[in-house]
């Protein structure tokens, strides 16, 4: 996908995601090609690298890639990502691809390129287009031409860090059987719990002859086609879509599988999803309530404390190993059944991994598009899969003065021009769309049998617009959340707010609702010959000392805690000492914003660690591409530990962060709520928080010799941290 010479080339169909005068999307499908920081859309396939785009964009270190998941668009499904100008936020570009590999090729390639653009890049990349047509170049970007701090050749693909965890944590499963080829596990008791569980979790482990996406498709499908291999599920439908990640279902079961006797059950589920950079999708769902589906007559309820799939691709992606997990509460009545049978009811549901896999080998590994029909599929998009033209060709060319047919007079001219990314929204352009073949013969049932009582009015695929715009207004008039966590908390209370002192210390572990530090040698980071052998090594130390913590609410985004007068960090600044603080501030949106701040300090001058000076002193766009987290959830659920990967992350290519810069401290604002997909990990999370205990470790990404090795900025530990405690701050 990338080589030294940086000729990187990638193109494909794509929807460019509009709004029109009502405010309503609709989409329109473009050809892009992105080579050499240059993205270029048109309205047909190129026939060489001569022919003129409509448009095009210059990729540079101010653009970042956000995933927002799964979108409905007028009936047709797209995975969604956006090119957000980091200096305007206003100014952005909306995509939508077909599949979400395709989806993830997109917004990894475009994270490496805008990795790799250098300061002034538009000043060295040849012309796009030598047509007078207006590009739509991200504007506003000022902050690219504030400094050359962006070591941009260093960032390559050969130096990525390993898929595999950063955090040694040892597998709290044990294997107690086999079963229809699969492995079955179970996780052991918390020995520092005092609580008996009678749903322990349990988790069956198989491969599948099939590609991770075709997996994954399959199981989020909830249309007639699941009952090829889902012997269990009677009918299902989505109740609320949330976001692109989350949504709220219901599912029914058949009673033939239950003991005889047993009422039917059913389940009423928050799901979430992702997909990880290895190619693996992560589905993991609870049980929740909800005011549109209330308990249904002749059904009993059953409760799904946490469950899932993880599908990795292995074999080269041409198979998968598919977990199912399930920690369930079928709702008995205890006095006379034992834990013995909800057990086996649980393992014979996990069973449907092993009619999964002989699906599969059925069809040698091939599921056809329409078969994964679901409520959020539409023909539309099964169309684009089936006859191919969604496909992404990826390959690697020559670096050469005349690969683009253009001269250097001419770049520029055209790059010279700062045009929004608004332009590509014409007017003029808006009533033209490739056209695609149609599929309403034979997909028109099997697409709308997935919703419920409320969404059948959509089985009449020809809406007026009147009516379409009504109920656009009706979702939008329904602010309220629709749905109630099983596991939320709602006590809060009223105490006064000292910055940096909120949070409770405790060195021991074992009071609630309080921090520490964690063990550096939990984790692991780039060693000294990192760029020869590719290993990590054991963290020895950190350069910082954890010296407060604030666990806070209120009715907006607490920014800039460092430089309020009350903080910790103003007492040392009045004594004008040394000390140095370096401040992470983790906020948490929802109906009362939280922000989660953690306080480090160093007595040490900046300039003997010049990598922490580059960065404190940096500008923004370098911030961002060096800022790594390494988060680890120590104890805790299995729908938690998935949900948040022992893997570093560099936030400011995933997150907005928000920079403070004061006399004697740094403060870095990651706003949780600036991605679908954090939002959702986030409220996963949030839900299971007096039940975790969680550590973080924070450093600086080295990406040159010279700043081998790696060390920590600092560590922390959170001890079951309870939202009723967060101390409100007072606007």
């Amino acid at each position: 996908m990338s080589s030294p010479s940086g000729g990187n080339r990638m193109e494909g169909w794509l929807y460019m995601i509009r709004s029109n005068r009502l405010g309503l999307q609709y989409s329109r499908k473009r050809y892009f090609v992105l080579e050499d920081h240059c993205l270029k859309s048109f309205k047909s396939a190129p026939d060489s690298n001569c022919q003129d785009p409509v448009r095009s964009a210059v990729i540079d270190s101010c653009i970042r890639v956000t995933d927002h998941g799964r979108e409905s668009i007028q009936r047709k499904v797209f995975f969604i990502f956006t090119l957000c100008n980091t200096s305007n936020h206003n100014d952005q570009l909306k995509l939508g691809a077909s599949s979400p590999d395709e989806a993830a090729r997109w917004i990894q390639t475009l994270q490496d390129v805008s990795l790799k653009a250098g300061p002034n890049v538009g000043d060295n990349v040849l012309d796009c287009s030598k047509s007078p047509c207006r590009s739509f170049r991200f504007s506003g970007s000022n902050r690219v031409h504030q400094s050359n701090s962006i070591d941009w050749t260093l960032y390559s693909s050969t130096f990525a860090d390993p898929v595999s965890s950063d955090v040694i944590a040892p597998s709290p499963w044990t294997i107690f059987g086999c079963q229809n080829g699969l492995r079955l596990f179970k996780e052991p008791k918390d020995k520092d719990s005092s609580w008996r569980d009678d749903h322990p979790a349990l988790m069956a482990v198989g491969v599948v002859e099939g590609t991770s996406e075709a997996i994954f498709q399959t199981i989020m499908s909830l249309g007639p086609s699941r009952s090829e291999w889902d012997f269990c599920f009677y009918k299902g439908y989505v109740v609320e879509h949330l976001d692109g990640h989350t949504d709220i279902i219901h599912k029914q079961f058949h009673s033939d599988w239950m003991p005889w006797g047993m009422k039917c059950r059913d389940l009423l589920l928050r799901r979430y999803w992702r997909r990880d950079d290895d190619g693996t999708y992560v589905i993991l769902y609870h049980s929740v309530f909800h005011k549109r589906c209330p308990t249904q007559k002749g059904y009993v309820r059953a409760c799904l404390k946490s469950g899932g799939y993880v599908i990795s691709p292995t074999n080269q992606g041409k198979h998968s190993v598919v977990k199912h997990m399930l920690a369930i509460d079928w709702k008995f009545w205890r006095s006379y059944l034992k834990p013995s049978l909800a057990r086996s009811i649980t393992i014979k549901l996990l069973e449907r991994v092993a009619a999964l896999r002989e699906m599969f080998r059925a069809k040698s590994g091939y599921m056809p598009s329409s078969d994964f029909s679901s409520g959020e599929l539409s023909r539309e998009i099964r169309q684009c899969n089936s006859v191919g033209d969604g496909k992404v060709d990826i390959w690697t060319t020559e670096s050469n003065g005349n690969s683009l047919g253009t001269k250097e007079s001419d770049m520029g001219r055209t790059l010279s021009r700062r045009a929004s990314l608004g332009d590509l929204n014409d007017d003029a352009d808006e009533f033209f769309d490739v056209p695609e073949p149609s599929d309403y013969d034979h997909s028109e049932d099997d697409w709308t049998s997935n919703f419920g009582p409320e969404c059948q009015d959509l089985r009449h695929s020809r809406l007026s617009t009147a009516a379409g715009f009504v109920k656009k207004l009706h979702d939008l008039a329904v602010q309220k959340r629709g749905y109630t966590d099983l596991r939320e908390m709602t006590s809060v209370d009223r105490d006064s707010c000292c910055y940096g002192c909120t949070l409770l210390k405790d060195s021991t572990s074992t009071l609630l609702s309080s921090y520490s530090t964690t063990e550096p040698s939990t984790f692991l980071i780039r060693g000294k010959s990192f760029f020869e052998d590719n290993q990590k090594v054991k963290a020895k130390g950190t350069l910082m000392q954890l010296v407060g913590a604030d666990w806070i609410k209120s009715d907006m985004r607490e920014d800039d805690l460092g430089g309020r007068p009350n903080s910790i960090v103003q007492k040392y600044a009045a004594k004008d000492g040394p000390e140095f603080f370096f401040i992470v501030n983790i906020q948490v949106p929802g109906s009362s914003p939280h922000s989660l701040a953690f306080y480090y300090m160093m007595s040490t001058p900046l300039g003997e660690v010049p990598l922490l000076e580059s960065f404190v002193n940096g500008d923004d766009a370098f911030r961002n591409s060096r800022f790594k987290l390494i988060p680890c959830i120590a104890k805790g659920p299995w729908i938690v530990k998935q949900t948040v990967r022992n893997k570093a992350c560099l936030i400011g290519q995933q997150l907005q962060i928000n920079y403070f810069r004061g006399k004697n401290y740094l403060e870095v604002g990651i706003d949780v709520g600036s991605s679908t997909l954090a939002r959702g990990a986030v409220s996963v999370v949030f839900g299971y928080l007096s039940h975790l205990v969680i550590e973080m470790a924070f450093l600086i990404q080295a990406n040159t010799y010279e700043e081998l090795p790696e060390y920590l900025l600092g560590t922390c530990r959170l001890n079951h941290l309870d939202p009723s405690k967060s101390v409100p701050v007072a606007i």
